[in-house]
This record gives structure tokens, sequence and C-alpha cells, in this order.
């Protein structure tokens, strides 16, 4: 089948220069798009038990609208540009981790939720680094091929900060998330002729998008699912996100990062990378990704991290598999990307000396590769095709002209098979 595929892409192609909007003619199958992490744009009111951690905040929280009425927290650009006001940001970002309730909550007084459920228009924010980001070409060159966002183009934005937890434990955020992805997905078929979705996501998304389709019901994903195409996911996580880890960064992104749960999602995979390649090299003791307990410890993360690492983070990241819906996974390469972490005397809170090695920047060519086997080679996975773009950066894919015709390519080929 991959084969057929093969030669029916420069077909895709000529079609697609030739007639713009020629895929219009003879209906779409519905595109539903989520996002890389920190594109989906939040809401948030504070309610009267909000206590504000500095006597800055406390004024911006007085003039701030209180109870019912909601306001964008992020991206809030003009907010997180003012130095007074970015920590203040930073705090009603945060989550905390309930131990009663087994589960990540706004911090208190805080609430929060999703802007544009539904619509494209709930991740893309005005700066244009960020629509490059966060989809906004693609969406682009999406709408000169015919689709119309709330139409036949939807957005599934999910809360960033709280990633899928391990099957069996509490993971409200997610849960909901599920909920309202179905829901989405059968309404994009059902007002488009029945025909099934194509999910496309990015970076992040990818992970939302597998667990999403991995914990649905087989019968479930055949009828509303065409096709699953991820871009610039890789199957085991990547070596830069444990530079984070180390990292004591103060900004608003980075106190959020530290107080959630997405600061695992990315962290290699013990099922992806070797058990005896050294990842982080010190003096006296290397880690692994087999290793990343010891590690945590050693940057200074408390024995209650570690263990929400372990009973939440770590069982999803090794069984990334399959979804058993025709996949792609679109991917960069020939970018340099970090490989090796040498903080050589112990000193964490140092900058390392990085060696590089492939991948698109962000992403390891291990874990991309990696996509052939755990997906691939998986039987009950009867269509499966991997397209690595030469040169292009983990956003490029989804970015730049000459691979977003090819994502373009693999979307439209379904409203012709």
């Amino acid at each position: 089948m991959a084969a057929t595929h093969i030669l029916f892409f420069p077909v895709v192609l000529h079609f697609f220069f030739l007639w713009p909007n020629a895929a219009s003619a003879s209906g779409l199958h519905p595109v539903v798009l989520l996002p890389g992490a920190t594109c989906s744009q939040l809401e948030a009111r504070l309610t009267d038990a909000y206590l504000p951690p500095s006597p800055q905040c406390a004024a911006a929280a007085a003039a701030a609208p209180r109870g019912a009425r909601w306001f964008r927290l992020w991206k809030n650009s003009t907010a997180l540009d003012d130095p007074t006001v970015a920590p203040c940001v930073a705090d009603q970002l945060s989550v905390v981790f309930d131990r009663v309730a087994g589960d990540y909550r706004d911090t208190g007084g805080v609430e929060t939720r999703l802007l544009d459920f539904g619509s494209t228009r709930g991740f893309l924010a005005d700066d244009p680094a960020d629509r490059d980001l966060c989809m906004g070409r693609l969406v682009e060159a999406l709408e000169r091929v015919g689709y119309r966002d709330g139409e036949t183009l939807f957005g599934a934005p999910y809360d960033f900060r709280q990633p899928p937890a391990a099957p069996g434990q509490p993971c409200r955020s997610f849960s909901r998330f599920q909920r309202r992805l179905r829901a989405l997905v059968e309404r994009a078929s059902r007002t488009n002729g029945n025909r099934p979705v194509v999910l496309v996501s990015h970076s992040q998304g990818g992970y939302f998008a597998l667990e999403f389709l991995n914990r649905s019901p087989m019968a479930w994903r055949r009828r509303h699912v065409k096709h699953f195409v991820m871009a610039s996911t890789g199957a085991g996580g990547f070596v830069g996100s444990m530079r984070f880890l180390a990292t004591r960064d103060d900004s608003p992104l980075g106190r959020v990062g530290r107080s959630s749960a997405i600061k695992f999602t990315p962290l290699p995979s013990p099922k992806v990378f070797d058990r005896h390649t050294p990842l982080v090299i010190t003096r006296h003791k290397n880690y692994t990704a087999a290793d990343m307990p010891e590690f945590m410890a050693a940057v200074g993360l408390p024995a209650s991290e570690v263990a929400l690492y372990e009973t939440r983070a770590l069982p999803v990241a090794t069984s990334f598999g399959a979804p058993v819906v025709p996949t792609t996974c679109v991917n960069g390469g020939g970018v340099p990307t970090t490989e090796t972490l040498v903080y050589w005397d112990g000193d964490f809170g140092k900058d390392p000396r990085v060696v590089y090695g492939d991948g698109d920047g962000v992403v390891n060519s291990a874990s991309i590769l990696a996509l052939d086997t755990v997906i691939g080679d998986d039987p009950k996975q009867e269509y499966y095709r991997s397209v690595k773009i030469a040169g292009a950066s983990h956003v490029g894919v989804v970015s730049g002209a000459a691979a977003l015709r090819r994502v373009i390519a693999v979307i439209l080929q379904d409203n012709f098979m």
C-alpha cells in the first residue's frame, strides 16, 4: 500500500499547483489540527480565593476583572513584556499537584479555560514568529486549497500544562479534552457528509493526538478517522529537554514548566534511547535515558516530583505505540540537534557543553527513526508512511514553503482515495 502512495504523491502535488481550489469541488475530508506546546490560548478569571504572591501582583489583581469576567492569560504579550506584571502571569498560569485528588489543578483562586475550542483561531497568535510555530502557515495553505475554519477545518487546542497521565491515574484535564475532541471529530464528520476526518498534529500535539486515538474504541477510530498526520514528533522525546530540567528559568513559561507535568513529556524514553548511551556526562557519573530518576535528583527535583514522573509520565512514554489508523509521520532532518550535554564538573547551574548530532533541531534522529519501528513495524498498523524532509527544522515542517507542500499533499491525498 505504501508504494501506491509514493507514486500518488507527485499527482497530488501537480493537482495542488494547477488548481488550488479544486479539492473543494469533489468534497473535502474535514481536517482537525492539534498545535504544538504553548500554542493553545488560555483565558482565566480570578476568584476571591486568589492570593497574589507580591504587592505588585496584588495591585495587578485588583485591577483585573473578577468573578464572571474572563481575561486572556496565555498568550498575553502585553503582560508578558511588562517586567512588573510577568511574574503575576507566571503565578496565575502555574498549576499545583493536589495530593488528595491525585491530580494537577490550577493554582488557588484561578480558573482557566481554553479559548475557541473547535476553531484554529484558538491557537494562532498575532506575533508572526508564533504564527510559524503554531500552524498558522499550514492553516493559510489549507485555506488556499478550499478549507474553511469551522466548516471543513477545525482546531483542537489543549491545556499544554497538563499532558496525559498513565491510564488509571487521575487526569481530569486530559479526560475533558478527550470528550471534547471526540465530540468535535464526530461533528466535523457529520457536517461533512459523514466523511471521516484527517487529524493533523505538530510537536507536542502529536502526543495528545496519539494518546487520544489509543484510548478511543477501535470501532470509533475506524469509523471517524481517515488519516493521522503527525508532524515533528518523535517516538521517544529529545535530549534537549534534559537541559530544561537542569536550568533555572524564571520566565513565566519556565516557571509554568517547573510547576507542571509538561517538563516530563519530552524527556528521552528508555524505550527508544539506548540504555547504555550517555545523554548527560559529568566527571563522576553519566546519565542515560534509563537513569532519568537519578538525573532528576541530581538537578534538585524533590523525591515527590520524581515519583510523579515514574507513576504518571514514564508509563505513557514507554507505551507510545501505533494508533492503528492510517498514519503518516512527517519530520525534518539534517539540522544540528542536541545529542549530549556535558556538565563536566557536575555543576548543573552552569551552561553545558553541547555535542550535536542529527535531527530537526529539537527532536533527535534516534527518536524520529524509532517511529518506523514503534509504529511502522506493528502488525496491527495496516498503513504507515514516513516522510523525511532534509534540511527542514522542527518548526519549518509546518511553516517552510517546500515542507508545507509536502504536508498539504499528504492531507489532500485522502480526498482522492
